[in-house]
């Protein structure tokens, strides 16, 4: 990673964005050392995205095929094919006298098909480093940029996304678990001629691992390279944006 983009952004970041929180990052790797190891727990269930709040507030983690308490962002990040047992049942439905429904589709046959439809993904390294940017150093290698913003950066974002594209979808937001939306489908934007910016965390079971008012961007590093190179020549130097941010940097909406 050179430095003085990191650095380059920091700057436009606090001169268009005032007061907004910078985004977390993170690669494929096969060389340790690079953050924190994080080990499952062994009492019971633990949430990716509870574990990766530590990330915002500056501490870079690692994650590897045994640090997972969770089957979905094991699965969501490649580490594992598997889904849990009557997956179909429980997205749906659910069992009765055995399992209760997520509800989030309508019946199992509508989630076999939606499991058959969703991209095959395996980790194209034995780790996965997350860092905040601004902890990010040359040794560091980033592959997509995620944000956790309320609406009014969450426009900027969407707006300079689509700066330079013809397309009207430069910004997608597919039905996925929050890991999913962060990892899975920004990364997969990487090999796309035109990649595209992921909205997320849209997941109900999700939310109360995030702050509220806020849904999550990423976006592919190929992407966000062009997006920070276009900065001071888009709508971010004009007025109707220095009034946004002016109410980004009051925190108010």
């Amino acid at each position: 990673m050179e430095l003085g983009f990191r650095d380059r952004f920091i700057g436009l970041w606090g001169k268009y964005f005032d007061g907004a929180e910078l985004p977390i990052t993170f690669y494929y790797t096969d060389q340790e050392g690079r953050g924190e190891l994080v080990h499952a727990t062994s009492s019971g269930h633990q949430c990716f995205l509870g574990v990766l709040g530590k990330v915002w507030k500056g501490q870079s983690l690692c994650f590897g095929a045994n640090s997972f308490g969770c089957s979905g962002g094991k699965r969501y990040l490649g580490y594992t094919q598997e889904l849990r047992p009557n997956f179909e049942y429980f997205l749906s439905c659910g069992i009765e006298g055995e399992m209760e429904g997520e509800r989030y589709k309508k019946t199992p046959e509508i989630v076999r098909q939606l499991v058959k439809d969703t991209p095959r993904f395996e980790a194209p390294g034995k780790y996965i480093v997350f860092k905040r940017w601004d902890n990010l150093e040359q040794i560091d290698e980033p592959e997509v940029v995620i944000f956790l913003a309320r609406p009014d950066v969450l426009s900027g974002l969407f707006t300079l996304t689509g700066f330079e594209e013809t397309n009207r979808e430069a910004v997608i937001a597919p039905f996925a678990a929050g890991c999913g939306s962060i990892v899975l489908y920004p990364y997969l934007e990487i090999d796309r001629d035109r990649p595209r910016g992921i909205l997320g965390m849209f997941d109900v079971s999700a939310r109360p691992y995030v702050p509220k008012d806020t849904l999550s961007f990423s976006v592919p590093m190929n992407k966000f390279r062009s997006m920070v190179d276009d900065m001071e020549d888009s709508f971010l130097t004009t007025q109707s944006w220095v009034k946004v941010n002016k109410r980004i940097k009051d925190k108010k909406i």
